[in-house]
């Protein structure tokens, strides 16, 4: 059996630091359900002396937490800050408080202003002080990524005979390669009295893009807690993401020698939230729950996971809760990726047809980034059009926006060879395509239905000449004429 890891979130204190990530007492507890759900181990909910929200968020998470997680509140090495924290936690089935001070040079000079025998003794009196209200005390030793080794074996030793649970052992900036911290890890195992009867906790920012990885080597080191947060929410750069660490146990962990209880499925879920709740958008190429995460646009990776998917991707969608695999069209795409989407949309063709199909969807991919659904839909329709085009739709430029009107200007080539340049405003910006168009055609169209499955946002960000062939074909929606059917007749 591998070593459990214990996953300490702190989206609610420390990711809740991220500039803009504040969240009210409401949000947090619809969070907060939410690693329940996941079936985290340790919850920080707060800093309760910060404010009256906080003391209140800390309160109610530890209602709602009863006794399937550890409640968690930080508090600075104040007895004041001990005693609000402890009041705060009674609801808590499990409570922790986890108090503490800065330990490297710089924030005891520059910070505290105390010696290393005085931050010693403050440390000694803030845990003892700590587990007159609770059994669950944990020391962080802040900065300690950036400590004197010998003074952090001194402050940590005196933590444990003083009754912490578990000592923290925090890369405050990101300071540390992962293998010089998962040496400082090893050190304190080697050194420190009593710390085999106690949880070796890291908590590691991104300020490097390290944090994962110095989470990583400090269990493999022996730590046997992880602090992280929901998508690496956090001060500056940010924390350890979840997310990342827990899938990187689960991918690693004979290797690792670890394991985590979390439930992976939530993973998705709960970025989702996050973001939601935040307005903090996760960049698409994030690891595990990022946008792109399992979306493949080269032909050779596409042709590659269509055939089996772990040719290219080592975690299964389904296993973060992520929707499946996506095969994005565009010009990198090759021809099993093209067939492939056609299929599913219902259309085959044979193979001495399939060149010419590729090759049209080539023209419409250099034109846009992305080839989506309903402009193979219309491709597909376009080739299956016999009558011969009387106008042609040279080019359609459509402008709308808050305060600005819906504008389309046309340019179409009549029956005789004459170039028509319109301009037309209406009530959005198909319904001004439609008048523009009307000018040349003179033939008025009723737009009886409209019925699309994108944003017409996304269609006007991508919008070319597929989108105006979409308009003019009425690909998908249902046009009533009041003249002759002339209107159809426009070549693409």
């Amino acid at each position: 059996m591998t070593r459990k890891i214990a996953i300490f979130d702190t989206t609610l204190r420390d990711g809740e630091q991220s500039p803009g990530a504040s969240m009210n007492t409401e949000e947090k507890l619809v969070i907060a359900r939410q690693l329940v759900r996941m079936n985290v181990d340790v919850i920080e909910a707060g800093f309760p002396i910060s404010s009256p929200g906080d003391f209140k968020s800390v309160s109610e998470i530890g209602r709602i937490a009863g006794g399937a997680c550890t409640v968690c509140g930080l508090t600075r090495a104040v007895d004041k800050d001990i005693e609000v924290a402890a009041e705060a936690l009674k609801t808590a089935g499990r409570p922790r408080i986890h108090t503490g001070l800065g330990v490297s040079p710089s924030h005891l000079r520059d910070k505290l202003h105390l010696t290393e025998e005085q931050a010693i003794e403050r440390a000694v009196h803030a845990v003892s002080y700590a587990r007159k209200f609770v059994d669950d005390v944990e020391f962080y030793a802040e900065d300690a990524g950036r400590s004197d080794q010998e003074f952090l074996v001194r402050i940590v030793q005196a933590a444990v005979r003083a009754g912490a649970t578990v000592v923290n052992i925090p890369d405050t900036t990101g300071y540390n390669m992962p293998w010089n911290f998962g040496t400082r890890i090893a050190d304190l195992r080697e050194r420190v009295d009593g710390i085999e009867d106690v949880t070796i906790s890291v908590h590691t920012h991104n300020d490097l893009g390290m944090a994962t990885a110095l989470a990583l080597d400090a269990v493999m080191n022996g730590a046997t807690q992880i602090e992280c947060t929901i998508n690496g929410l956090g001060e500056r750069a940010g924390n350890t993401s979840l997310e990342e660490v827990v899938m990187a146990i689960k991918m690693h962990g004979e290797a690792l020698d670890a394991h985590t209880d979390v439930v992976t499925r939530e993973l998705a879920r709960a970025s989702k939230l996050v973001s939601s709740i935040t307005g903090i958008n996760v960049q698409p190429n994030k690891a595990i729950v990022g946008a792109n995460a399992f979306a493949h646009s080269s032909g050779i990776h596409q042709d590659g996971v269509l055939k089996a998917r772990d040719t290219y991707e080592i975690i299964d969608p389904a296993d973060v809760g992520a929707a499946g695999s996506e095969i994005i069209l565009s010009a990198r795409s090759g021809h099993a990726a093209l067939r492939h989407r056609l299929g599913e949309l219902g259309y085959t063709f044979a193979d001495e047809d399939f060149d010419d199909v590729y090759n049209r969807f080539l023209e419409i991919a250099d034109q846009k980034r992305e080839v989506f659904d309903e402009d193979l839909e219309a491709m597909v329709q376009e080739r299956q059009r016999d009558v011969k085009a009387v106008y042609t739709l040279d080019a359609l430029q459509v402008s709308c926006g808050d305060p600005l009107v819906p504008t389309a200007t046309a340019t179409i080539t009549d029956e005789v060879g004459a170039t028509h340049v319109v301009c037309a405003t209406g009530s959005g910006p198909v319904d001004a395509a439609y008048k523009a168009i009307d000018k040349v055609v003179a033939v008025h169209g009723d737009l009886s239905e409209f019925n699309d499955t994108f944003p017409m946002s996304r269609k006007l960000l991508s919008s070319d000449n597929l989108f105006c062939r979409s308009i003019i074909s009425c690909n998908r929606r249902t046009f009533t004429s009041s003249g002759t059917s002339s209107v159809k007749c426009f070549a693409a």
